[in-house]
C-alpha cells in the first residue's frame, strides 16, 4: 500500500505555523509527516531563518496522534549518530512508537561554515553516513553495540529505554549511485530521494536494487520513497525554490486534480511505496487539501 507523506521544511516559520499546519496534514489523512536537517534556508540564499531539526521532530511528534514522524534527512556531520539515536529514541516515546529517522551525508556548505564545522570532501562526507547508519542502526535495533570506525567509535553501547518500536525505520537519503545507493542496500530499512522525474526514479532504485543483489540483500525489504514539490505553475517553483527552482521542477508537481493523480501515479508504477509532498513556508495548504481529496486520502 502506497503511503502519502508529507515533508515541511523549517525555514521562514514559526513554531505556531508549523503545529498548525502539522495537525491539518494529518487530518487530511496523510499518513506521514517529517521535517528536515538544516541551520540556513535550503535554497541557496543565504538566509539564516531556520528552525532546529531534533527540536521541531520532537514538537512534531507532540503536536500530532496518528502520522509517522520523520526526518529527511538529519546530516550526519552536524552532530554524532549516538546523540541522533538517543534523541529519536525520545522522540518514538513522546510519539508512542511512532518515529523514524533518516540520515544523509550532508551538502549545504554554507551551513558548515557559518558554524565551524569542518566540511570534508564528498568521498569523506559518505564515510562518515556510513559508519553513521552503522552506528545509529545497531543503538536502534540492538541491544549492545561496539563499533570502531575512522570518525565513529561505540564502546559496548546501549540505548536505554529502548525504543517503543521493535525496529525503529532507519532511512537513507540521497540519489549517489555508486555510494550512497550502496550505504542504503546496506543499513536502510528506507530510502528516499528528492526532485527526481518518475522515469529517474525508477533508474535509481534499479541501481538500489543491483546494490541489493550485491550486499545479499532483498530490496523488497527497502522501503523507496520519492519527494516531490507541489507548485500551481512555474512562477510558483521558482518563488517556493529560489536558487534551486531548476534543479528541482522535474520533480515537482503541477497542473489539475487529474494531472496532478496522473503524475503520483507515475511515481507510484515507477516504484514508490511512499510518495511526499515537500513544501516550504508560506505554506499553501489549499493546494495540499485539493491533493489530499484528488488522491482520496481523507
Amino acid at each position: 500500500m502506497t503511503v502519502f507523506g508529507v515533508h515541511t521544511g523549517l525555514q521562514r516559520t514559526t513554531v505556531d505555523e508549523l503545529v498548525a499546519l502539522w495537525q491539518r496534514i494529518e487530518s487530511l489523512g496523510f499518513g506521514w509527516i517529517s521535517i528536515w536537517d538544516h541551520f540556513y534556508a535550503a535554497d541557496m540564499t543565504g538566509d539564516a531563518d531556520c528552525l532546529e531539526a531534533v527540536a521541531a521532530h520532537a514538537a512534531l511528534a507532540c503536536s500530532t496522534e496518528r502520522v509517522t514522524c520523520g526526518s529527511l534527512v538529519y546530516c550526519v556531520g552536524y552532530r554524532h549518530p549516538a546523540v541522533l539515536a538517543k534523541a529519536v529514541t525520545t522522540i518514538d516515546h513522546l510519539s508512542n512508537g511512532r518515529a523514524a529517522i533518516g540520515l544523509g551525508a550532508g551538502w549545504s556548505q554554507v551551513e558548515y561554515d557559518a558554524y565551524g564545522i569542518p566540511f570534508p570532501a564528498p568521498g569523506v562526507r559518505l564515510d562518515m553516513l556510513e559508519e553513521a547508519a552503522a552506528c545509529v542502526r545497531g543503538l536502534l535495533h540492538d541491544e549492545v553495540t561496539t563499533f570502531e570506525g575512522a570518525h565513529f567509535r561505540l564502546a559496548e553501547a546501549r540505548n536505554e529505554p529502548r525504543p517503543v518500536q521493535s525496529r525503529l525505520p532507519v532511512w537513507i537519503g540521497g540519489g549517489g549511485e555508486r555510494r550512497t545507493l550502496r550505504i542504503a542496500a546496506q543499513h536502510a530499512d528506507g530510502w528516499n530521494v528528492p526532485f527526481l522525474s518518475p522515469e529517474e526514479f525508477a533508474r535509481k532504485r534499479g541501481v538500489l536494487h543491483s546494490h541489493c543483489e550485491a550486499v545479499g540483500r532483498d530490496p523488497a525489504t527497502i522501503r523507496c520513497a520519492a519527494n516531490v514539490g507541489l507548485a500551481r505553475d512555474d512562477d510558483d517553483v521558482a518563488a517556493q525554490f529560489g536558487n534551486i527552482a531548476k534543479v528541482v521542477a522535474p520533480g515537482v508537481l503541477r497542473g489539475s486534480e487529474a494531472e496532478l493523480v496522473e503524475r503520483v501515479g507515475r511515481y507510484v508504477e515507477a516504484g514508490a511505496d511512499q510518495v511526499n509532498i515537500a513544501v516550504r513556508a508560506p505554506w499553501d495548504v489549499d493546494a495540499l487539501e485539493r491533493l489530499a481529496g484528488a488522491l482520496g486520502l481523507a
